[in-house]
């Protein structure tokens, strides 16, 4: 499995996500105002699923914003602060 593929699963399972599979999300979905209809509290569970599943905490409101951008940017993201993913 890839980290998009594990990345899409985390998401739609920990915000509770109906209605969408993971199969169904493009890596390039957009996370807010796409298929999955993430909102701005949503993007707070995110940066506590990110901490939870990969141990990577978001600080910089700037950096999320890039970062959370789709599921491929979020993935590069988390491989660039970690070494094992």
């Amino acid at each position: 499995m890839t980290l998009e593929e594990k990345l899409k699963e985390i998401i739609i399972s920990d915000l509770k996500i109906k209605g969408v599979s993971p199969a169904e999300v493009a890596d390039e979905d957009l996370l807010f105002g796409g298929k999955l209809g993430l909102d701005s509290l949503d993007a707070v569970e995110l940066v506590m699923v990110l901490k939870k599943h990969f141990g990577i905490e978001i600080r910089d409101r700037n950096e999320a914003r890039s970062s959370f951008e789709c599921v491929r940017t979020l993935a590069a993201y988390i491989r660039a602060r970690r070494n094992d993913v």
